[in-house]
């Protein structure tokens, strides 16, 4: 059923201003002040950033019925700060309305980020809703999904430059293994026109090993009566026996604790009859893909609040994959296919999923298109990042994505085009490619910023990373590429940004960090260069 709108909702009508033009807008000094560790800091940056916005209506596209809701904030050594906001109009998402306001350390607007939507600089009428065909089709458009259940939102789509009221309907059930499985289907909410759709679950396509990372250290809690859990009484997060329940049957308060009298865990066997093995590397990769972030990025936790995830082991029935779930704030991993594929909890693709999160929490790069192919990228870059970060013995740092759990790899960095369908260039037709193919752009941008191009051997495996245009690009070290990429997606990355938005995102961060044309900027620039982004 599609649920009759408010008569709120129904009267929307008028004009909605997406953007106007950033140059010449006349930015008032600021009082406030947001200096990095100052009380209060967090709390005044956002209370001057919606000033800020408020008294620059021209820069935001901000007008009348719109309004801002706070999704993160970054502050600065030198107490400058960054402040995301999604955008509503008389109450309702704007999609593609997200931005991120930049202020100096007494509050002064900067500079601004918005997403591409906003660079149209047009305004258009939004209609009242005449027609709710569109949202009562999405069920056909996801196939497959059983026990399916269709969650339809009322929104005002902007993601294409046209602002219009669109149904943003959610359709969600299980596959054929029992895995989560769904899709997200726009639609004009006064024609029935399908606007898009795209997966509604982040999914990494892999099969899976166990016991990736040989014998390792976990935190656990002891438990008042005698014998142990597997809650990290450090990070937060509790790993969980799932039971094969589906994904959809799945909460928080799901599965069962895992517990032990000796503190002891698993067998570290392939194909283990005992259900905690599983968990043993779940646990621990949960934990080093927290400590990576934190430690190196100064970001606590996926949603930067301190709380740690739900993980579940044993989702499924020979469910052959793994994902981040935003809904139960939880980490799923399956059983493999049962035959020559075990549980895939390995370190690059636990650190992908998650990294999930973490893209839902700041920019949240749509699941289509280009955006799509960075967010995959990212979660590439970053589980590849906290493979290299753990420093483990069994399974070292590499540029192989999911060499563990689909050897010899599912992807790589060097040169993405081997495995036969990525990509490792631009081009205008890339993002039409499915997300997991149009990431090689991306993770060859990365590769090239890193270690730069022509042959290599690192940590025993041998690279060969040629670029598109020819030219040849030196490395900087995958550090502080990361450290790049982390910041643009932060501070400057919003829900639409594409490959020639990511560009311009990571030398805006590259400049913040290592200033503008130095070393670390100019490689940057020429790794863009080389996978053809001008």
């Amino acid at each position: 059923m599609i649920p009759t709108p408010s008569s709120r909702r129904a009267r929307m009508a008028g004009a909605v201003a997406v953007v106007a033009a950033l140059a010449g807008a006349t930015v008032p000094a600021a009082t406030a002040s947001a200096a990095t560790g100052a009380p209060g800091a967090r709390e005044g940056a956002i209370s001057q950033a919606r000033a800020n916005v408020t008294h620059n209506p021209g820069v935001f596209g901000f007008g009348a019925g719109q309004g801002l809701v706070l999704k993160d904030v970054v502050l600065d050594a030198d107490g400058a700060s960054h402040v995301r906001f999604d955008r509503t109009f008389q109450g309702l998402p704007v999609v593609g309305g997200d931005l991120v306001v930049h202020q100096d350390a007494k509050g002064r607007l900067k500079d601004s980020s918005r997403a591409a939507a906003h660079d149209a600089a047009v305004k258009s009428t939004v209609p009242k809703v005449t027609a709710q065909s569109g949202a009562a089709g999405a069920l056909s458009a996801a196939p497959g999904v059983k026990d399916a259940v269709s969650t339809p939102e009322l929104v005002v789509w902007a993601a294409d430059g046209t602002p219009r009221l669109a149904w943003r309907t959610t359709v969600e059930g299980t596959g054929a293994h029992g895995e989560p499985a769904g899709k997200v289907v726009v639609t004009d909410a006064t024609t029935g026109e399908q606007i898009e759709s795209y997966d509604a679950e982040h999914q990494a396509a892999g099969t899976g090993n166990s016991e990736y990372t040989g014998t390792v250290t976990i935190d656990t809690t002891a438990k008042s009566g005698g014998g142990y859990t597997l809650t990290d009484p450090v990070r937060g997060h509790v790993t969980k026996d799932a039971n094969n329940l589906s994904a959809s049957s799945l909460k928080a308060t799901s599965g069962t604790a895992f517990t032990s009298a000796t503190n002891v865990w698993g067998d570290g066997r392939k194909f283990s009859s005992d259900r905690s093995t599983a968990a043993v590397d779940a646990h621990a990769n949960t934990a080093w893909t927290y400590d990576y972030y934190k430690n190196v990025h100064g970001r606590n936790g996926i949603k930067n609040d301190g709380k740690g995830a739900t993980v579940f082991v044993h989702v499924g029935t020979k469910w052959d994959n793994a994902q981040w779930s935003d809904a139960c704030f939880c980490m799923m991993t399956g059983d493999g296919d049962g035959t020559t594929d075990p549980e895939q909890v390995d370190l690059d693709t636990m650190g992908h999923e998650m990294t999930h999160g973490v893209t839902s929490a700041t920019a949240n790069l749509r699941y289509s298109g280009e955006s799509g192919g960075l967010n995959e990228s990212t979660s590439d870059i970053f589980g590849t990042m906290v493979e290299w970060y753990a420093n483990n013995k069994v399974d070292t740092g590499d540029y192989l994505f999911s060499d563990q759990s689909t050897p010899p790899w599912l992807r790589r960095f060097d040169k993405p085009s081997l495995d036969g369908r990525s990509a490792d260039c631009w081009s205008s037709g890339v993002g039409k490619l499915d997300v997991h193919y149009s990431s090689g752009v991306g993770n060859h941008w990365f590769y090239l910023a890193s270690e730069g191009s022509g042959s290599k051997t690192v940590n025993g495996v041998t690279y060969n990373s040629p670029t598109c245009d020819g030219s040849t690009v030196a490395g900087i070290g995958n550090d502080k590429v990361a450290k790049i990429w982390y910041r643009a997606l932060t501070v400057y990355m919003t829900s639409t940004t594409t490959y020639k938005g990511a560009r311009a995102a990571s030398l805006n961060a590259a400049r913040d960090l290592y200033g503008a044309g130095g070393t670390e900027y100019n490689a940057v620039a020429a790794a863009w260069s080389g996978v053809s982004v001008s």
